[in-house]
C-alpha cells in the first residue's frame, strides 16, 4: 500500500463510530440546501434526479449518481435484479420523490411488479448514508436476485487500485473474471443462443474503497452487515460498468440494507475552467466569441488573453478583445470573450489563468472545406450492402446480402419498430422479400435502415446540391460490384452518389412490396447489439426454414442457410413514410436529371405515382416511436413542395397553399421546406412566410440571452446537435429568402456550437474537425474507443437537474456520442452555408 493510502485508511479507521459509519477528518459537510441534491466541494451524490425512462431503460442515467470533481463517475445506484443489468434488464418503476432539505434526506418510493421499496439517502457529515426499506418481506422468487446496485463507470478507474478490507488489488483493464453458467440469458449478452452466464465478483468485503491513491476518484463504500461484492458487467457487454452490489435479504423488513458512501471532497475545490471555442478556428471578416466556463463558486477576477503564434513558435499576447460576465447557466458561471476585432491571418490560442485553449487558425479560408470528411470518409462508411474500403483499412464488408424476413404480425422490436395485425405485403411472417438488399445507410450507430432516414438524408443533401453546387469527388462507387473505394475519384461527384444510393433502397421498398417501409432491422438482441463489420453480422445466405440451424445448402437459387439470422422488413403501411419518399425521390429527379435521364425519371414516377395513390384512399396512420414518419400533414405538405419544385405543376402548389397554416403553426420545424417553395407560389404565400420569418428572428434574438452560447440547447435523453444543426440551416434558408428581415448571426453560433463552443467540454462535435474532436464516440468501432471521421455526435446531454454532460472517455453514451447520418447531411449543408457567408 502507498504511504497517502495507509495515511487515509488509518486516520478513517479511527475515526470509525460505534455504528460503524466511519467519519473521514477534516472533510466539508455535505449541504442539501441550494440544490435538490447532496454537494461539498467537487462532490455531488444525485438521488433520483434522474429516473429510467421508455424504451431505452438502461442509459446509464438513473438512481443515485455521484459527480466528483466535476466527472460523473457513478449511476444506477438502485435495486436491480441482476448483478450487471444490461439495456434491457427488468427496472422499477419510479414512484414518487422526497426531499427534506431541512433534515438532510431524500426518499424515493420505487415499484416492480411483485414488489416496492424505499430508497432512503441521509447526509452525515461528509458522507451518504444509502437504504432500503421494505414494508413487506422479499417475494421468494426475488431473494438471492434483488440486490442494491451502484455502477462505477470503468473508464474513471483504469489504472487505478481498490482495496476490499483493506486487502489491496487493481481494477481489471479488461474482463476476465470467472463466469457461472445459468439457465437463462441476460439480455444483454449479445448472444442470440445458447446457455447464460453470469461474471462472479472479483471482490467482496464489507468495505470497499475504490482509487485510495487518487483523491479526485476515491470512493468508500461500508455496509452495515454482510457484504459488498464488485462486478464487472463488461463481462457481459462491452458497454457495461463495475458494479458494486449487495443482495436484499429475505424475511425481513424494514431497512434491510445500509451503506455509507463516502466520496472524497477535495478541499476547495474548483472546476478548472473550460474555453469553449470554434476548434476549426475563424474567418478574419467573420464574428468571433469564446466563452469561458467556470465553477459557480469561482469568482477570481481573471481575464482571458488572446494569444498569436509568432514565427519562433512562441505564442504572444495581443492586445485585442472585449471581456464581460455573461452570469449563471446550470451548474457553471459563464464569461465571454469577443475578439472579433482581430483580423490578421495566423495561429491564435487563449489563456485563461493557467489554462490554454488548443491552437486555432483566424484566416480567409478557416471555414473552407469543414465537411470533407463527412462527405469522403463518414457517408461512405455508413453506406449498406456495398463493401467499403480505405487504402490498406476495410471498413466493413458487403453486408446483409440476405434482407430481408417479413416481421412477424403484432410484434414490437426493441428498437422502436412494430408490426401491425397484417403485413401490409403479399409475404407471409418469416418469408423472405427479395430484392431489398441495395442501398440505403446504415443507422446511426447500428445496422438498420430506416426509412425515415433514408429520405431524410437525400432530401438534404439534394439541397446542399442545389444551394451550393457541391460537386467534390473522392469516392469510387460502384453498385455492379458492390463496392466503394474512398478517395479514388470516380468522375461523379460523391454526393450525388450518395443521393442516389439512398434513393435506391427507397425505391427497392416499393418494388419489393409496393409503399415504403418502416425498416429493416436486427430480429434480437444478440445481432443488435454486434459490434465491428456490418458483413460478419448476418452469413449472407437467405434463410431456409428446411435446414437445421448453422446449416448451408447452395442450389441454383444460390446459397441458403437454416440461421434465422436475416434482418426483418417492418410494413405495415403508413401514409406519412409514403410522402416523405415521395419527397425524396422528386428531389432525387432534380439533380439526376442530366446526368443519367432514364434513373431521374424513374424517381420521378414513383413520387407522382405515390402521390396520385395516396390521395385515392384514406391516410394510412400507422404510428409507432420514430420509425413511422413525422406529422402526416408535414410529411405531404413536404411531397407536395419537392413535387412541386421538381414539375411546376400548379395542382402541388393548390396543395401547397392548403397545407401552408399548419406548418405555419411548425415553422420551426416547417421553415425550410416553406421558403423552398416561394419561387412557384402567389405573393400571398410569400407574405405569410415573411411575418413568420419575422417572428423566428425574434426568438432566435431571444435564444441569443437565453444561454451563453446562442443556440437552442435541449433537455432530454438525446442530445441536441440536431436542434442546433436545425437553427442554423432555418437561418440561413431565411437569410437567402428575407436577407433584410434575418441574418446570419445564427448560422455562425450554430456552427461554432458544432465546433467547441458549447457548455461541458470545449471539443468539436464532429469527428476529425478541429483541433481537439471527438475520437471516442459511438460508432461500429466504438468497442475499441475510437472514432469515424466526419460524423457528428448528439453532444451536450443536460442532466436533471443542472449538469451538462460529453463523455470524451466513455464511448457507450449513445444520447452524447452516437453518430446519426442525418445530422452528417445536415452539417454538410450548415459547414457549407458558413463557408458562403
Amino acid at each position: 500500500m502507498g504511504t497517502q493510502y495507509r495515511a487515509w485508511m488509518i486516520a478513517a479507521l479511527l475515526a470509525t463510530s460505534s455504528a460503524g459509519v466511519t467519519q473521514a477528518p477534516d472533510r466539508a459537510p455535505l449541504r442539501l440546501d441550494r440544490s435538490d441534491y447532496f454537494e461539498a466541494p467537487g462532490v455531488n451524490w444525485l438521488v433520483f434526479s434522474n429516473v429510467n425512462e421508455g424504451l431505452f431503460a438502461d442509459a446509464k442515467i438513473s438512481g443515485v449518481e455521484l459527480i466528483q470533481q466535476g466527472v460523473r463517475t457513478a449511476t444506477n445506484g438502485d435495486v436491480r435484479l441482476s448483478a450487471t443489468p444490461g439495456q434491457w434488464d427488468p427496472a422499477a418503476i419510479f414512484v414518487r420523490r422526497r426531499v427534506d432539505k431541512a433534515a438532510g434526506v431524500i426518499e424515493v418510493a420505487m415499484r416492480y411488479p411483485d414488489f416496492s421499496y424505499t430508497v432512503r439517502a441521509e447526509r452525515r457529515g461528509a458522507m451518504v448514508v444509502l437504504s432500503v426499506l421494505l414494508d413487506q418481506p422479499l417475494p421468494t422468487a426475488q431473494v438471492g436476485k434483488a440486490g442494491l446496485n451502484l455502477e462505477f463507470v470503468p473508464s474513471a478507474y483504469f489504472h487505478k487500485s481498490y482495496a476490499a478490507d483493506g486487502k489491496p488489488a487493481l481494477f481489471p483493464r479488461y474482463p476476465a473474471d470467472a463466469m457461472t453458467l445459468v439457465p437463462e440469458r441476460n439480455l444483454a449478452s449479445g448472444r442470440s443462443d445458447g446457455p447464460g452466464a453470469e461474471p462472479q465478483a472479483f471482490a467482496s468485503a464489507r468495505q470497499l474503497i475504490l482509487a485510495p491513491e487518487d483523491p479526485a476518484r476515491r470512493v468508500g463504500i461500508t455496509t452495515r452487515e454482510g457484504t459488498v461484492s464488485l462486478f464487472d458487467g463488461r463481462n457481459q457487454a462491452q458497454n457495461g460498468w463495475y458494479v458494486a452490489r449487495q443482495l436484499l435479504p429475505g424475511g425481513r423488513t424494514g431497512k434491510v440494507i445500509e451503506w455509507t458512501l463516502d466520496a472524497n471532497s477535495v478541499p476547495d475545490w474548483l472546476r478548472p475552467p473550460v474555453i469553449g471555442h470554434s476548434q476549426a478556428g475563424y474567418r478574419a471578416d467573420l464574428p468571433k466569441v469564446a466563452t469561458i466556463e467556470l465553477d459557480r463558486d469561482d469568482r477570481r477576477a481573471l481575464r482571458p488573453r488572446l494569444l498569436r503564434l509568432n514565427p519562433d513558435g512562441v505564442f504572444a499576447p495581443v492586445a485585442a478583445g472585449s471581456t464581460r460576465e455573461w452570469g449563471n447557466y446550470l451548474r457553471y458561471r459563464y464569461v465571454r470573450f469577443d475578439f472579433s476585432t482581430v483580423k490578421t491571418p495566423g495561429t491564435y490560442a487563449i489563456d485563461y489563468g493557467t489554462t490554454r485553449s488548443a491552437p486555432f487558425p483566424i484566416g480567409a479560408d478557416a471555414l473552407t472545406g469543414l465537411w470533407h470528411l463527412t462527405n469522403d470518409v463518414y457517408l461512405p462508411i455508413a453506406m449498406d450492402h456495398v463493401a467499403v474500403n480505405e487504402a490498406y483499412r476495410v471498413w466493413h464488408g458487403d453486408p446483409h446480402r440476405d434482407d430481408a424476413l417479413q416481421a412477424p404480425v403484432n410484434h414490437e422490436h426493441i428498437d422502436l419498430y412494430r408490426q401491425g395485425p397484417t403485413t401490409d405485403t403479399r409475404f407471409k411472417p418469416g418469408e423472405h422479400i427479395p430484392g431489398l438488399a441495395i442501398g440505403g445507410w446504415l443507422d446511426a450507430g447500428d445496422f438498420d435502415i430506416r426509412t425515415q432516414t433514408q429520405y431524410q438524408v437525400v432530401r438534404q443533401l439534394v439541397d446542399a446540391v442545389e444551394t451550393f453546387g457541391i460537386d467534390r469527388d473522392t469516392v469510387a462507387v460502384d453498385w455492379t460490384t458492390r463496392r466503394v473505394e474512398m478517395h479514388v475519384p470516380d468522375g461523379v461527384p460523391d454526393i450525388l452518389q450518395q443521393i442516389r444510393h439512398g434513393s435506391l433502397q427507397l425505391l427497392a421498398q416499393y418494388d419489393a412490396v409496393g409503399h415504403a417501409i418502416h425498416g429493416i432491422v436486427e430480429p434480437d438482441v444478440g445481432q443488435y447489439t454486434h459490434l465491428g463489420d456490418a458483413a460478419t453480422k448476418t452469413d449472407g445466405l437467405i434463410f431456409d426454414p428446411t435446414l437445421k440451424p448453422y446449416q448451408r445448402a447452395y442450389d441454383a437459387r444460390g446459397g441458403r442457410s437454416g440461421t434465422p439470422d436475416d434482418r426483418w422488413a417492418f410494413t405495415s403501411k403508413a401514409s406519412a413514410l409514403d410522402y416523405g419518399s415521395a419527397a425524396a425521390l422528386a428531389a432525387t429527379y432534380r439533380v439526376w436529371k442530366t446526368r443519367d435521364p432514364a434513373f431521374a425519371k424513374r424517381c420521378l414516377d414513383r413520387a407522382q405515382q405515390v402521390w396520385a395513390d395516396e390521395h385515392r384512399h384514406a391516410p394510412d396512420l400507422f404510428r409507432h416511436g420514430n420509425t413511422t414518419g413525422g406529422p402526416l400533414d408535414a410529411e405531404e405538405f413536404t411531397a407536395a413542395v419537392e413535387l412541386l419544385v421538381a414539375t411546376g405543376d400548379t395542382g402541388y402548389a393548390e396543395r401547397v397553399e392548403a397545407l401552408a397554416p399548419a406548418m405555419l403553426r411548425r415553422f420551426d420545424a416547417t421553415a425550410t421546406t416553406m421558403v423552398k417553395a416561394l419561387r412557384h407560389m402567389p405573393d400571398g404565400y410569400r407574405r405569410q412566410v415573411e411575418t413568420a420569418a419575422r417572428d423566428w428572428a425574434a426568438r432566435a434574438k431571444a435564444t441569443e440571452t437565453a444561454n451563453p452560447f446562442g443556440v437552442p440547447i435541449t433537455a432530454g435523453g438525446w442530445a441536441g446537435s440536431g436542434a442546433v444543426l436545425n437553427f442554423g440551416l432555418t437561418a440561413d434558408a431565411l437569410h437567402r429568402a428575407f436577407p433584410a428581415v434575418v441574418d446570419t448571426a445564427p448560422v455562425l453560433r450554430a456552427l461554432d456550437f458544432l465546433h467547441g463552443h458549447h457548455p461541458a467540454s470545449d471539443r468539436s462535435f464532429v469527428s476529425g474537425v478541429g483541433a481537439m474532436s471527438k475520437e471516442v464516440a459511438y460508432g461500429s468501432n466504438r468497442a475499441d474507443f475510437s472514432f469515424i471521421p466526419g460524423g457528428v455526435v448528439p453532444g451536450v446531454l443536460l442532466l436533471k437537474p443542472d449538469y451538462p454532460e460529453n463523455r470524451d472517455d466513455w464511448p457507450f453514451f449513445w444520447g452524447e456520442n452516437e453518430y446519426v447520418v442525418p445530422e452528417g447531411a445536415m452539417y454538410i449543408t450548415l459547414a457549407s452555408a458558413a463557408a458562403r457567408l
